[in-house]
């Protein structure tokens, strides 16, 4: 397809011109920018441009959607446009990094340490919401648990226990492996120099208290420097700079030390220097910070509980907008570690609740047929604990939602923080949160939820319904109905006026194209896909597939049109000149073909079933990235008429999990 010279040139001064950028590069659907100021962008020249798909800013980077198979088309006439020097992917995330103040960096590399390890801590949590079940007392009986009245349960309970409380109790190991990965030094070190700050011979942190009051904390005595002798359960802060400090060392003594020689000195070197480092400065220096950081929180907690739950569960979801969120994970670890339990989590529990009810109730507020099913799928996501397509994608679109969430939760957190509801651990964010909240306090936290999922709908239906019918009469009067709803009904004309002329229902000569499931999973509607560029289809119609093996195959007879140099993604076309894009993973593009084995090569032809690429989970998990692999029709192939998906359980080359209707 050849690309009009102009319209580049119109992508080009809408982000500011080429002064106003400092590096781009561009993966298989979108171009990405880092711009010296994006103040500059012109969002309504972008929306004017046919190339253009989609626009938004997420981590410094300004992404303009394109779509596969013409993005690389793009990129290269912009660049003999600007004169510029071709970037690579790492050379605009370094430059988008700088432009982010202290604050963003911080939350970011907390970001980037925590959610890796998210899994193994979100199961925990759920396990020992079975555990609490079993032996939380006045559940299913007055004054006695489950195990009390039927003792055969006890060793049971007991074992389920052990399993969960693992990842709690080895957490050091778990931030250490992920905090030097991130930090680019040896994973295997990290978990190391976790596993030596909760060794067997320390004292517990978990008894550390207890033992002061005692007088019987133990010490190492080094010629007369008194160090006690503690291991650091359930503590953040230690392990993220002893991390930190063992990365940058074992960087320092690889540059310097001889191949011959490094095994036997960067290991035992690195982990000798931080050990005894964390033992005797780090580890006293930040136990206090933490400890002092904790009883803040408590003091503010005991004494302003009503104004904390206000301001926590009012404000949460902002908090999710910058990304700051993930700062308060780290928060509620060093709840759980030294108090042995959190009260800011269950506020995040019915956040995620509110904000799921707010994007619910749009349903009966909007007019156009596809933002429903958005708001819908999106809200089912959110009382699952997953937030950011309700937020991103209806509720901050519209505002008003998004506001009578916040509104919602405030209140739900004001009756938390008042009756002292906390969470033995961190679970799922959404409905199924009650499991990791304390059993006594389950009825208050069913109350704070029924105030959650009540309030948001109640106000969103009432303000959404009145906004409709205030814009109906501005536009029956002959005015102008600002406001979205009239962008719907124009959106929603104009689509029906291009149904009634392309649409063949009858047409026998129709052609439908059974597109087979490329991998084994969970086929789900495209609005769960946590990227905007999917998830608001900028870039077309189709489905996305959660798997859960690792192997990708034709999902028809076709060539292979395009394969990605990363090795992520490849692009189809079937015999009919129908394109369609396999993305496995989301910005899986940064690894840079690691995890990732392609068998075929552009120009192939590949029968229906056949293995194109395999990748590794652990490779794409560890990193951070989710594995949901978005299946999609590129919007601007004029043969479509209209495509229907099925979602569910789907195996590896069943049909029909597309349906794509061709024009006859």
């Amino acid at each position: 397809m050849a690309i009009d010279k102009k319209q580049v040139e119109e992508i080009v001064r809408a982000v500011g011109g080429k002064d106003n950028i400092e590096a781009a590069t561009h993966c298989v659907t979108r171009l990405r920018f880092a711009l010296y100021d994006e103040d500059k962008v012109d969002t309504e020249l972008l929306d004017q441009n046919d190339l253009v798909k989609g626009q938004f800013s997420s981590q410094g980077q300004f992404q303009v959607v394109i779509g596969p198979g013409l993005v690389d088309k793009v990129y290269e006439e912009m660049i003999q446009i600007t004169g510029g020097e071709r970037s690579s992917k790492d050379d605009v995330k370094a430059a988008a990094g700088k432009k982010q103040n202290p604050l963003q960096r911080a939350i970011k590399m907390l970001s980037d340490i925590f959610i890796p390890i998210l899994p193994a801590i979100i199961t925990a949590g759920l396990l020992l919401g079975i555990n609490n079940i079993l032996t939380g007392p006045g559940i299913f009986f007055d004054g006695k648990s489950l195990v009390d009245v039927y003792p055969a349960w006890k060793d049971l309970a007991s074992i389920i226990n052990t399993i969960a409380s693992t990842a709690f109790t080895f957490l050091p190991a778990l931030i250490g492996w992920s905090a030097v990965t991130r930090f680019g030094g040896s994973p295997l070190l990290g978990i190391v120099l976790g596993l030596i700050l909760v060794h067997p011979d320390l004292l517990s942190a978990y008894g550390y208290a207890d033992a002061v009051n005692k007088g019987t904390v133990p010490t190492w005595n080094l010629f007369g420097w008194e160090i006690e002798k503690i291991g650091y359960q359930g503590q953040v802060l230690p392990v993220l700079v002893s991390a930190y400090l063992l990365a940058k060392m074992e960087i320092f003594l690889n540059k310097r030390v001889h191949d011959s020689i490094k095994l036997l000195v960067v290991a035992p070197v690195t982990l000798l220097v931080t050990g005894f480092l964390a033992f005797t400065i780090i580890g006293p220096v930040t136990f206090a910070i933490a400890n002092a950081i904790t009883s803040g929180l408590i003091y503010i907690y005991d004494s302003y509980a009503a104004l904390g739950g206000l301001i926590y569960g009012g404000l949460y979801a902002l908090l999710v907008i910058t990304g700051m969120h993930h700062t308060f994970l780290a928060v509620d670890v060093q709840l759980i570690g030294s108090q042995g339990g959190t009260f800011l989590w269950p506020m995040l529990a019915l956040s995620n609740i509110a904000q799921g009810s707010a994007a619910l109730a749009m349903m009966l507020v909007l007019r156009e047929k596809k933002m429903r099913g958005l708001a819908a799928t999106s809200s089912v996501s959110a009382f699952l604990g997953v937030t950011e397509p309700a937020i991103f994608g209806v509720n901050i679109r519209y505002r008003y939602p998004f506001i009578f969430g916040m509104v919602g939760s405030a209140i739900g957190g004001v009756l938390l923080t008042m009756n002292n509801v906390q969470a033995t651990s961190i679970g799922v964010g959404g409905v199924p949160g009650f499991l990791s909240i304390f059993p006594d306090k389950w009825g208050v936290f069913f109350i704070g939820m029924a105030i959650v999922l009540v309030v948001p709908f109640l106000l969103t239906v009432v303000f959404g319904r009145a906004k409709l019918r205030k814009e109906d009469q501005l536009t029956a009067n002959g005015g102008s109905a600002s406001g979205i709803t009239s962008a719907e009904t124009a959106a929603g004309t104009e689509m029906a006026e291009r149904n009634r002329s392309t649409a063949k229902p009858g047409n026998a000569s129709a052609k439908t194209l059974e597109v087979m499931a490329p991998l084994t999973g969970k086929a789900v509607p495209l609005e769960q896909v946590p990227d905007p560029a999917f998830a608001e289809k900028q870039m077309g119609e189709g489905i996305a597939i959660e798997p859960s093996g690792n192997q990708v195959v034709a999902p028809f007879d076709a060539k292979v049109a395009h394969v990605i140099k990363s090795k992520h993604a490849v692009i189809l076309e079937h015999a009919s000149g129908l394109q369609v894009l396999i993305h496995v993973g989301i910005n899986t593009v940064s690894l840079k073909g690691e995890g990732f084995s392609m068998y075929v090569d552009t120009g192939d032809r590949v029968r229906a079933g056949e293995k194109l690429l395999e990748f590794d989970r652990n490779v794409i998990e560890n990193a951070g990235y989710p594995l949901i692999t978005p299946i999609i029709i590129p919007d601007g192939q004029d043969m479509v008429e209209r495509v229907e998906t099925v979602t569910g359980d789907v195996t590896s080359s069943q049909s029909g999990v597309l349906r794509i209707h061709l024009k006859g």
